[in-house]
């Protein structure tokens, strides 16, 4: 089956109502400890399965979707910048929801919420596994008991990423999209007044080749799929629209296969990406770390199924990559600034 509406655009992946995602490197945490967010080191390519026919396995094919190589223990992150109109996105993790830990579902869910909420949610680096706080994706084999998904369901079955997209409906798109214009008409009156605030123009994407979507059956396991590693401080934020303001199908969905190097070598013929950064010296040069605060919007509480997921290091071993804490003036602020604490008084 081909999905007209998923395509690769360079390495990005764009789903049906303006939805983009892109597969960021980055450094690996330390397993203990809650630190800031890490930088992105670069996007992962991203390969049709389609385009491969002979070399991929035969269940990726009745999979279809894409392919990331990754190294073991390379930790990733999720960017959705890029997104253009208001859509819910589920993320799986060998079919487990990064989001509620609830089995993965061709519907949306308010209790618990199983979606991030774009483009609100600019990234998502882990899952929801602790109050304002996540534990970071980190790549590793199937077999193990490693996984998300090994460690949830007790399974290693399907490994890899899965994404789904679900657009407003209709009339609530168009009100969106008046909103929208009624606020960029406001913005190009203040900028011929000599104001601020006018949005700058997206630069047109030039879409691949559709991605083949997934016969949504189980095979084999894939290669790879993912871990967790350490904790940083990252909000993932509720909904507060009306949970039928959306769709009640799926717009586009794509499955999201890792590949370990080698394979990616033996698959696709290109070379891998280098080998990741080494995290120690990364900061020790006074390269930056990232804190990100939205005022405007509350946490959600945190996942009982997932908060219980063990760091991949409990099977691997200790990881033993030297590890330096960044400076306070190396993690920089995002978006809003906290807000300062109120002093108390008699009353």
């Amino acid at each position: 089956m081909t999905d007209q509406s998923v395509r690769i655009d360079g390495n990005t992946l764009r789903l049906p109502g303006g939805v983009a995602v892109r597969f960021v490197r980055t450094l690996r945490l330390p397993e203990s400890g809650t630190h800031p967010l890490p930088p992105g080191l670069g996007e992962f390519p991203v390969r049709r399965v389609s385009d491969f026919p002979d070399t991929v396995p035969e269940q990726w094919r009745a999979r279809g979707g894409v392919m990331v190589p990754v190294y073991l223990r390379e930790a990733m992150w999720l960017s959705f910048g890029g997104t253009t109109e208001p859509a819910a996105l589920q993320v799986g993790v060998g079919k487990v929801c990064a989001v509620s830990g609830k089995p993965w579902s061709d519907r949306l869910s308010r209790k618990p919420q199983n979606y991030v909420v774009l483009p609100r949610q600019p990234w998502l680096d882990g899952i929801n596994s602790g109050k304002g706080t996540v534990r970071q994706f980190v790549a590793v084999p199937l077999g193990l008991g490693a996984t998300v998904e090994g460690q949830v369901t007790g399974e290693e079955t399907w490994g890899g990423v899965q994404l789904q997209s679900f657009p407003l409906r209709e009339r609530k798109l168009a009100e969106w999209r008046e909103e929208e214009r009624r606020l960029s008409q406001r913005q190009r009156t203040s900028m011929a007044a000599g104001g601020y605030g006018a949005a700058l123009p997206m630069a047109a994407a030039t879409p691949g080749g559709p991605v083949a979507a997934s016969a949504g059956r189980a095979r084999p396991a894939a290669a790879m799929g993912l871990g967790v590693g350490g904790s940083m401080r990252q909000e993932v934020y509720r909904d507060v629209r009306r949970l039928d303001d959306w769709a009640e199908q799926p717009a586009g969905r794509v499955f999201v296969h890792l590949v370990t190097p080698p394979e990616w070598r033996r698959i696709t013929g290109e070379a891998p990406p280098p080998s990741p950064v080494n995290r120690a010296e990364y900061t020790r040069v006074g390269l930056p770390w990232y804190d990100y605060y939205d005022q405007d919007a509350e946490d959600l509480t945190p996942a009982d199924t997932l908060e219980g997921v063990k760091p991949v290091g409990d099977w691997l071993g200790d990881d033993h990559e030297p590890w330096q804490d960044p400076a306070p003036q190396q993690a920089k602020q995002l978006k809003d600034e906290p807000g300062k604490p109120v002093e108390g008084g008699d009353w």
